[in-house]
């Protein structure tokens, strides 16, 4: 198969210029590609893995990534998909979120010997002339034809910054100075970057008289059309000091069934006919497929020590079989007896704030051990540990334990 059945096979391809122009390419010649990353947080999420899978994909295929990481287009912000101006962060800000972008994109893709490159955009933006700029490449944006794309609709109606209005000129530029560089023709992205890739290429063609192309992948929504990755204290990060390797596993062995064989498809490289199997188990055997999905995915970002961790600590919690020494654990001083339950716990993390823990209280969704916390003046005593260790559950699935030391 070539490396754009696999894709399509895999759930990956939206849309694409030129299909039949793309798949000869692909199938016959190595190319450079790109996808690009905007630093506007200290780690990566969820949502940015699923293009790290598919650059892996692509390399694996033969194909030459880049990951431009977008040290100028932060600067401005990416209206696609907000309803509200992105916060403007400083250029320090910036700095230090793509170093650590930078090491993380390590794990997933093989830089030796020039298989990948590592660019960032501000090393040309931010050096532009306005003025020259506008005259080179604002020339051949039409106004009209940008107000109708896809990016800005949603903008407009609660009111598009000028500032924001530039986004699509600077990503049509970063490729087309990609393409100048290093040869780069083809730009890949989600599906809310379309109007911006067929920017660039169109630019690429105007300017260079070259072809180049564009293909976006899924973004990462449940069944149901919300989007994946999001949890009660946020995104889904790739950070584990952001989202730890057991929550991490968690989110993944929860998810709904109907998500099971496309997440499967979309973050393991499990064979299709193993994908397949798995999700086709109905009744409890799905609950098979999800230890796979959260073993396999875990796996790939925080290794196979982490993901073997965490799945026993879930076992351990579930099952009352493997180790509870891996489950999420807080440490507390014993000075912290006797204080308030809620606010040990948003202390700790547990929960995110008090009020949130006064809602789970009130909803029925805390347990000490086996026992439903009604009281939200309920004390933490030294009676409810067991051999210093006391289990906190939230919901149905979620566990954590607190220690004292």
């Amino acid at each position: 198969m070539s490396v754009l059945d696999i894709l399509k096979e895999r759930g990956f391809v939206q849309q694409l210029t030129h299909e039949d122009e793309i798949a000869e390419l692909l199938a016959k010649e190595k190319i450079t590609f790109y996808i690009g990353f905007d630093p506007t947080a200290d780690s990566l999420h969820v949502g940015h893995f699923l293009g790290m899978m598919v650059m892996s994909h692509m390399q694996r295929a033969g194909h030459r990534p880049i990951c431009l990481i977008g040290g100028g287009t932060t600067m401005v912000g990416d209206p696609s998909g907000k309803t509200d101006m992105r916060k403007m962060l400083t250029l320090e800000e910036i700095n230090q979120n793509g170093e650590r972008f930078k090491k993380q994109m390590r794990q997933f893709i093989d830089f030796s010997d020039d298989k990948a490159l590592m660019l960032n955009n501000a090393d040309w933006l931010l050096e532009l002339n306005y003025v020259e700029f506008l005259r080179e490449i604002g020339i051949h944006f039409s106004v009209n034809r940008m107000l109708t794309a896809e990016c800005y609709k949603q903008r407009l109606e609660k009111g598009l910054t000028f500032l924001e209005f530039n986004y699509m000129l600077m990503q049509a530029y970063d490729f087309l100075e990609l393409n100048r560089r290093t040869g780069c023709i083809m730009q890949l992205g989600g599906d809310d970057q379309w109007n911006n890739i067929l920017a660039g290429a169109d630019l690429i063609r105007r300017k260079e008289a070259k072809p180049a192309y564009g293909l976006t992948f899924t973004l990462l929504t449940t069944s149901d059309g919300r989007k994946m990755g999001k949890t009660e204290k946020g995104a889904l990060w790739l950070d584990p000091d952001k989202t730890s390797p057991y929550d991490f596993y968690q989110y993944w062995r929860n998810i709904d069934d109907a998500d099971v064989e496309k997440c499967l498809a979309l973050l393991t490289f499990l064979p299709m006919d193993e994908v397949r199997r798995l999700g086709g188990l109905k009744d409890e055997g799905i609950n098979v497929a999800k230890k796979a999905l959260a073993l396999e995915v875990t796996k790939l970002i925080h290794g196979q020590a982490e993901a073997e961790n965490a799945q026993q600590a879930a076992e351990a919690l579930f099952g009352g079989v493997g180790a509870l020494d891996n489950a999420p654990t807080v440490t507390i001083a014993p000075s912290a007896l006797g204080s308030k339950l809620i606010d040990v716990l948003a202390t700790t993390g547990i929960v995110p704030s008090k009020s949130e823990g006064r809602r789970l209280i009130q909803g029925g969704g805390l347990y000490l051990g086996n026992s439903k916390v009604t009281d939200i003046e309920a004390l933490l005593t030294g009676e409810l540990f067991e051999n210093g260790s006391l289990l906190i559950r939230k919901g149905k699935k979620t566990y954590h334990r607190i220690i004292i030391e």
